[in-house]
């Protein structure tokens, strides 16, 4: 009997034929053993695998290394259980949470029980998982009948596991075994655990069991792994300076935003010159939008609970919300708002349409409120309440790809002109093995899919394309920037959706002169103001350019005879709308420059007793020192052309 043969489409698009049941290993040997050496896992048929797992039937097969995002997710999914096995050989008894891969490492939930466990034991569990890991023990899976897995954990006394234990079905459920270790796990997992020659456990936290606040609180322990030392080194001077760069500590010494316990966790409060960065922000996309064809809205910063009932957003988010806001009416019930689309939806339906109105396009800076967990709260990147840069597009389905294509442009323009070079774009679209979590037919969906696919590669955009990753109402493509930790964050995102017209009830009469429903797009360059201004603050560590400054200059008399002449000169530079102001402090001049310059401003106009009498100013700049004496005359059109150049790249 002949043997039975696979077809394994590689990603350059070879086919080669193989032996039934051969792994993604075997796969990387024949091709070089040099790259079998580095695969951690493969990705077929878009699920990935461990590299053993055999392959039954024709697939395309994408071998996983370090250098592929989910190669490095299942090395760190893989050093959670072994940092679980060394924790357990040092506690024996600890009992186990949850412990998945994260975007820059890896955590365990763990119950230490009555054993402590503090920061000062973490360089001993690195140690332990090192010795561990030097034993290059296989990742070994094994299916199990729930029967046998609740009875493995019953004696083995983890309530934890037994809980997740609940919410799976018979003939879904495998283990991971590693050298003395077991977990419940679907996987995947790198082959063995020589390929982690690095570790570093980073901190720990309390985490409660689920998320759940009235449940126990379990020990969180923080780590990341490398398979080179040398990247374990390189990745922690990149740590350090993603310290100078935390917006958190930026946004304090540089008077942007604050935070107040008063007013409430995850709500920032804007000082004066991070309002001045915002409006310039705020005024910088206007006009563009302008350009555009977009027209301004206002919607209010609530609405009937009705409203996100016949949207969607209640059933997907009721429970990331705020409660609902009652009123003394009986039935009568609102909440803060958690989208501006459904609002805009009744803005759409304010008078009939023609096809000759379309595309309309809707724009608010929106400030909307969803109710983040308090542990998951982090500066401005992840807050209670943010204003996005939200529009609507209105279209016939014929428009939907040009206008996707000009939404494109308009992202791309923002991130070049403020200097966002490190991003992809990823192209998310629903889960079709879970087609419940969206609403809305297969055919809209295929629609909607195909419209962003063909708009990315006739524009030359590299993409990945992830599943599972969709909104509830459509498919989506977000723009994933990297801060200065190489951490990824989805900042603009431009969304199709013929969902919530349906929903809405939204029409426009053809020339036909019948009535056809709209297509949405759903857009925001910026995504989140507050996550955005975070973003800005570490990449740019707070030295804006000359445009967007806050604070463009600061003048400094060397005492306070010189103040009147000092308050002369701002107002002249304010009627020529630059901002700054006077330090009238009773300092030394030292004390006003160091500060001016921590203070990341841009320009110091000093001024004495010579320069009053000649009516000039002594500048210094930035990071570079005295640039001479200029009369005011020069002064203006030094600081004009001095903007002009910051401006060049958003014009």
């Amino acid at each position: 009997m002949s043997e039975q043969k696979v077809n394994i489409t590689l990603p350059d698009g070879t086919v080669k034929e193989y032996k039934k049941g051969i792994s993604s290993y075997e796969i990387a040997i024949s091709i070089s053993e040099g790259l079998a050496r580095n695969v951690l896992a493969a990705k077929v048929n878009g699920e990935v695998w461990d590299a053993s797992r055999p392959i039954q039937n024709d697939s395309n097969v994408q071998l996983l290394t370090w250098n592929d995002d989910q190669g490095k997710s299942t090395f760190w999914h893989s050093s959670a259980h072994l940092m679980a096995e060394a924790l357990e050989a040092l506690y024996p008894g600890i009992k186990f949470g949850i412990g998945p891969p994260v975007e820059t490492g890896f955590y365990y939930d763990v119950d230490f029980g009555s054993q402590v466990f503090n920061a000062e034991d973490l360089e001993k569990v690195e140690q332990k998982m090192l010795e561990l890991s030097r034993q290059k023990n296989a990742f070994i899976r094994e299916e199990v009948s729930k029967a046998d897995a609740i009875s493995y954990f019953e004696k083995k006394g983890d309530e934890y596991k037994l809980e997740l234990l609940a919410d799976l079905e018979d003939g879904s459920i495998s283990f991971y075994k590693q050298g003395n270790f077991t977990d419940l796990c679907k996987g995947p997992h790198i082959p063995d655990t020589g390929f982690i020659k690095a570790a570093k456990l980073m901190n720990i936290a309390g985490a409660y069991w689920r998320g759940d606040e009235t449940r126990k609180q379990l020990t969180r322990l923080y780590g990341v792994t490398f398979p080179k030392k040398k990247e374990l080194d390189e990745y922690l001077t990149l740590l350090e300076e993603a310290k100078k760069r935390d917006h958190r500590k930026l946004g304090k010494e540089l008077e942007l935003f604050t935070f107040s316990e008063k007013v409430g966790q995850g709500l920032p409060l804007w000082l004066p010159r991070g309002t001045e960065l915002r409006e310039k922000l705020t005024n910088f996309l206007k006009k563009a939008q302008q350009k555009a064809g977009y027209v301004s809205v206002m919607t209010p910063h609530i609405g009937s609970k009705s409203l996100y009932v016949t949207s969607g957003h209640y059933e997907k988010y009721g429970e990331d919300s705020f409660k609902p806001i009652r009123t003394p009416n009986e039935n009568e019930e609102f909440l803060l708002k958690p989208m501006n689309c459904p609002h805009h939806c009744e803005i759409y339906k304010f008078k009939p349409r023609s096809y000759k109105d379309l595309p309309l396009r809707l724009a608010e800076f929106g400030t909307v409120y969803r109710y983040e967990q308090s542990g998951e709260l982090h500066g401005l990147t992840r807050v209670r309440g943010f204003t996005q840069d939200d529009a609507h597009i209105f279209c016939r389905p014929d428009q939907v790809k040009e206008e996707f294509k000009k939404v494109i442009d308009l992202v791309l323009y923002v991130f070049e002109s403020l200097g966002f070079d490190d991003f992809i774009t990823q192209i998310s679209l629903r889960d079709p093995e879970n087609k419940q979590k969206y609403i809305g037919d297969d055919e809209a969906w295929d629609k909607a899919e195909t419209a962003i696919i063909e708009a990315t590669r006739e524009k030359g955009l590299k993409t990945k394309t992830e599943l599972g990753e969709a909104a509830f109402y459509g498919p989506k493509l977000d723009f994933m920037v990297k801060d200065a930790l190489k951490r990824s964050w989805q900042l603009g995102t431009i969304q199709v959706d013929y969902n919530l017209p349906k929903r809405f009830d939204l029409e426009y009469v053809g020339s036909d002169n019948q009535k056809h429903r709209p297509v949405m797009i759903h857009r925001a360059p910026f995504g989140s103001m507050e996550r955005f201004v975070a973003i800005l603050l570490e990449n740019t560590e707070g030295k804006f350019p000359l445009w967007l400054s806050p604070v463009q200059y600061i003048i400094l008399p060397i005492s306070e005879k010189y103040a009147e002449y000092a308050n002369k000169v701002n107002e002249e530079l304010m009627v020529k709308d630059f901002t700054g102001n006077v330090d009238h402090r009773d300092e030394k001049i030292g004390r006003k420059i160091r500060d001016a310059e921590l203070s990341k401003i841009p320009y110091m106009f000093i001024v004495g007793e010579k320069e009053s009498e000649s009516g000039s100013v002594s500048i210094r700049k930035q990071g570079e020192g005295d640039l001479g004496t200029f009369e005011l005359k020069d002064l203006f059109a030094y600081m004009q052309n001095e903007l002009e150049k910051s401006l060049k790249s958003v014009r």
